[in-house]
């Protein structure tokens, strides 16, 4: 008997991709000054759209019309009322959920199931949150009358698209800030929608506008003068260059960067439990997120029986077309990041470690990888120390807690960490050890827009989500700048 998952296909016509998006500028649609980019359906390798890009005058009309905006209507608006148009657009984005799902999954190649039960809820949860802090900033506990910073400008990543602006837009409103944001050139489509949801909402001409472009578009809207706070999320090299380049002149600046997660399973831990969340800790966005729990660190004794159970059930995932509300992983975002991926792993076979492949089969169109699993790596190997960004996990032992520790924290990231076990004394004490910014205990992967997140070391500094998040984008009077 055949009890495989037969395909059930969600409608890319649902998305209604238009042949061409513009610059959200000033409240109005308009073309940039840049060439056209062409945004690919990672799934298939072809053509999904073309999008107009900013070109340094547009940045300069951008952050003169956030200016605009932030001296005129936005920041002297009451909290409330700000805070009803953060409402309005959070229900917006939930009332068109099922097509920013399926624009989300076109463009950046995951699957349907998660942009529809995470992607974009969780983006409309941002916004809901952050409407109820704006008439409450004195409550926050960072004095009792924070003032907003002025323009913010924000460069997001490309692995979730819409969450990350979100993210990043809703907080800096509810503070009384302006935005000029760009979102990253292989996934600008959704925060083009996201556009079109802010101008249906009737929010004030220049309040937040939308750029996309390349890198050069991003340094621009980084090093602008007109700027008062910067906000980036994306690699560490590049969070490197924007700590220097700010550096002196008085901007806050908060970095959310790379990553390199342990996830560490004891002996005592409920296995079957632990197997499921490693799963979910490093092929959940085909390994695509800075918090993955790509590292694992099992305890000797249950090794062996753990890494069998592990590869049985990576063997049960589904790859392949991400609009099949059945596939567990689908495509890597870009050519680009296929060819490092697989390559690392090239890498990870050439310095001896073992590796184990799931037999699934691959589409053969796209960029898809299958589940990797490195076995017998040691820490000195490039896959336990490098950020490899795809369904890859690398797998090491340990005998005793301080073991476990000195290994987790042998990083120079410092993002996340998962532990698993049945003591809570155990979990508490290594969460106490770890340099992580995260840490889950007997779960991985949890995101509330009430919790704060935000890493250490080559991860970055600053706080995203609760309080601190808000935070980062207020004048408290005891935050120093660069």
């Amino acid at each position: 008997m055949d009890l495989t998952y037969a395909p059930a296909l969600e409608s890319a016509a649902i998305a209604a991709i238009k042949p061409r998006y513009q610059l959200f500028l000033d409240g109005a649609f308009v073309d940039g000054g840049g060439d056209d980019l062409t945004s690919v359906n990672p799934a298939a390798g072809e053509t999904l759209t073309t999008v107009s890009t900013a070109s340094a005058a547009d940045v300069d009309r951008a952050v003169a019309a956030a200016r605009r905006a932030y001296d005129g209507p936005w920041s002297r608006m009451g909290g409330a009322e700000r805070g009803k148009y953060l409402f309005r657009i959070a229900r917006a984005i939930a009332e068109r959920s099922r097509e920013l799902a399926v624009a989300e999954t076109l463009d950046n190649g995951k699957p349907i199931r998660e942009t529809r039960d995470f992607d974009v809820p969780t983006a409309a949860q941002h916004f809901f949150h952050h409407a109820g802090w704006a008439d409450k900033l004195g409550h926050l506990g960072l004095g009792p009358a924070p003032r907003p910073l002025g323009v913010a400008g924000q460069v997001i990543p490309w692995n979730f698209p819409l969450l990350m602006a979100a993210w990043k837009i809703a907080p800096a409103l509810a503070a009384g800030n302006t935005v000029v944001l760009k979102p990253a050139e292989t996934t600008p489509v959704t925060a083009l929608i996201l556009a079109e949801i802010l101008a249906d909402a009737d929010l004030p001409p220049g309040v937040v506008n939308i750029l996309p472009g390349a890198g050069d578009v991003g340094s621009a809207i980084v090093n602008h003068a007109g700027v008062d706070k910067v906000a980036f999320t994306g690699s560490t090299p590049v969070g490197k260059r924007i700590q220097s380049e700010l550096a002196g002149t008085g901007k806050k600046l908060t970095l959310e960067l790379g990553g390199k997660g342990a996830n560490i399973v004891f002996a005592d831990a409920a296995i079957d439990q632990a197997v499921e969340g490693i799963v979910s800790g490093i092929f959940f966005n085909q390994g695509q997120v800075c918090c993955a729990g790509s590292r694992l660190l099992v305890q000797e004794s249950v090794a062996e029986e753990f890494l069998e159970k592990l590869k049985r059930r990576v063997e049960t995932l589904r790859v392949g077309e991400p609009l099949d509300k059945n596939t567990d992983v689908g495509a890597l975002n870009s050519q680009m990041q296929y060819d490092k991926v697989t390559g690392l792993v090239e890498v990870g076979a050439e310095e001896g470690a073992g590796v184990w492949t799931s037999s699934c089969a691959l589409p053969e169109r796209g960029w898809f990888v299958a589940p990797t699993v490195f076995t017998d790596a040691t820490a000195s190997m490039r896959v336990a120390r490098e950020e490899i960004f795809g369904p890859v996990l690398t797998t090491l032992t340990f005998r005793t807690p301080e073991e476990a520790l000195a290994k987790a924290n042998n990083t120079p990231y410092g993002l996340s960490a998962g532990v698993w076990t049945e003591k809570g004394s155990r979990a508490m004490g290594m969460a106490a050890g770890l340099k992580a910014g995260v840490v889950w205990d007997n779960t991985f992967n949890k995101f509330d827009p009430t919790a704060s997140f935000g890493g250490y070391g080559e991860s970055g500094f600053g706080r995203e989500g609760g309080t601190a998040g808000m935070a980062a984008y207020l004048d408290t009077d005891d935050e120093g700048a660069l």
